[in-house]
């Protein structure tokens, strides 16, 4: 599934000095505007008869710019700024502080042409822009940039970089609002999940937490006459065929898949992490993996073990693409490749990463449980794809957020195993493992398939503060 990803709204400062052809700012506002619309992008920016042309360039323009931007503070996710002449540094970098929006900001320059180097149509934004950049850094205020100096709105280059730009500011806005529920005690045998609650809070995530008993209490309340079971009974037989799972079990999945839907909505979640074993088997008799699946599936990430910061990775993982994450683990070698290595989990994948779905058991976790109280978990193989994978982190003693970043190939390599499973090719694999192991990251992994690295490591990293590694 690929989410429709709702227009994106984006405050636009068009730079003007004066000296320069007004005629260069009128038809930059054209240009932007029809590059926006063809991009589905909102933008907010002055009437051109509020300043000149609608571009900024005193201190007075820079409140009137400022002004507009914070009645629609609730709306603008990022600011472009456009560059057609060489623009007046302080008057953008005062429209930005004056705004005081702290949402991310991307700088674009127009490139000269040669054939017009005269005094009408000269630019000289290769230089502004290095004015307008030096400026804002004195401000303190992050930016970004285009992937080359200048460049024309109309061009492939400039449209990919507002797309990029775009899934940043998704990823950005996302990640500080997030909530992220916590269902049950994370199981005892895993320490690798502990997380700092409290250092989430700090950078705007917020964590709501809820007894296992008190979802397993309720779920035993629901019975198969129920009209909401009966509902999730009919959504889980459309999403994945039921197979040789019994009608009680899928009974005990339903009513489970109520009360989660229930906890999410009462408490406006956008991803949970949730007490998956053993719990669950010994003393309610089925697996978690299809209602989480589900969700991860409808965009609500959902993790296993209790994996908080884990889901947060599958968040942020979903908003940079705007396709499903799931959580994986680090879990085999393959053969004796030394850049390839399996990736595996019961059964809890997203639908998108499963085209062979179907209802099973988990048998690992059956030889202690009992196989017939695990019914839920999903079986399949990832075919290849392109591979966004990375894992976001509390370092506790540094009292900081963690992560690691990099991209890689799912392949069609021959694996004969069950559960949830996917062979991974990667560029320097031994490398990244022993980064992993010596900066004492967890063994779950969250993998996407896609090519965001670039896009989460400027979100993340440059714009958020996490500290990043990217792995290339």
């Amino acid at each position: 599934m690929v989410i429709n990803k709702k227009n994106i709204t984006l405050g636009v400062i068009i730079g003007n000095r004066d000296f320069f052809p007004d005629i260069l700012v009128e038809k930059a506002r054209i240009e932007i505007l029809s590059v926006f619309q063809d991009l589905g992008i909102n933008p907010i920016l002055l009437d051109s008869t509020s300043t000149k042309l609608g571009g900024v360039e005193t201190y007075k323009e820079a409140l009137k710019c400022a002004e507009l931007f914070k009645k629609h503070s609730d709306e603008i996710a990022g600011i472009l700024v456009l560059l057609p002449n060489f623009g007046d540094e302080k008057g953008v970098a005062d429209t930005i502080k004056l705004a005081n929006l702290n949402v991310p900001v991307l700088v674009q320059a127009y490139p000269d042409e040669l054939s017009k180097m005269n005094v009408v149509n000269r630019r000289d934004s290769w230089c502004g822009k290095i004015s307008v950049c030096n400026n804002l850094y004195q401000y303190g205020i992050k930016y970004s940039l285009t992937s080359q100096h200048v460049s024309f709105p109309h061009d492939p280059v400039l449209q990919q970089d507002l797309r990029d730009f775009v899934a940043v500011c998704r990823v950005v806005k996302g990640i500080r609002n997030v909530r992220i529920g916590a269902v049950g005690a994370r199981p005892g045998a895993f320490n690798t999940v502990r997380y700092s609650e409290k250092i989430l809070q700090r950078n705007g995530i917020t964590v709501t937490t809820v007894d296992l008993s008190e979802i397993l209490g309720k779920a035993n309340k629901l019975t198969k006459d129920d009209t909401s079971v009966k509902q999730h009974i009919e959504k889980i037989n459309a999403y994945v065929p039921q197979g040789n799972t019994t009608n009680e079990a899928m009974l005990q999945i339903a009513k489970l898949d109520v009360v989660l839907n229930e906890f999410m909505e009462e408490y406006a979640l956008d991803a949970t992490a949730i007490q998956c074993w053993t719990s669950l088997q010994q003393n309610y008799g089925c697996n978690v993996c299809t209602s989480m699946s589900i969700m991860s599936e409808n965009m609500l990430p959902s993790a296993c073990e209790v994996d908080v910061t884990g889901t947060l990775s599958m968040y942020a993982m979903q908003l940079a693409s705007g396709s499903p994450s799931a959580l994986v683990d680090w879990n085999n070698n393959y053969s004796d490749d030394p850049e390839k290595c399996v990736l595996f989990h019961c059964g809890n994948w997203a639908k998108s990463f499963l085209p062979d779905i179907k209802m099973d058991t988990a048998p690992i976790l059956g030889t202690t449980v009992g196989v017939e109280n695990t019914y839920g978990a999903l079986d399949g193989r990832t075919p290849a794809s392109p591979l966004t994978y990375g894992r976001i982190s509390t370092d506790d003693p540094k009292g900081i957020i963690k992560a690691y970043l990099g991209e890689g190939e799912l392949t069609d390599d021959p694996l004969k195993t069950f559960g949830n499973r996917a062979v991974a090719k990667i560029t320097d694999l031994q490398g990244i493992m022993n980064y992993i192991c010596q900066n004492g990251f967890e063994h779950h992994v969250v993998m996407n398939a896609s090519k965001t690295a670039g896009i989460l490591e400027e979100a993340l990293g440059e714009l958020y503060g996490m500290e990043i590694y990217r792995h290339k």
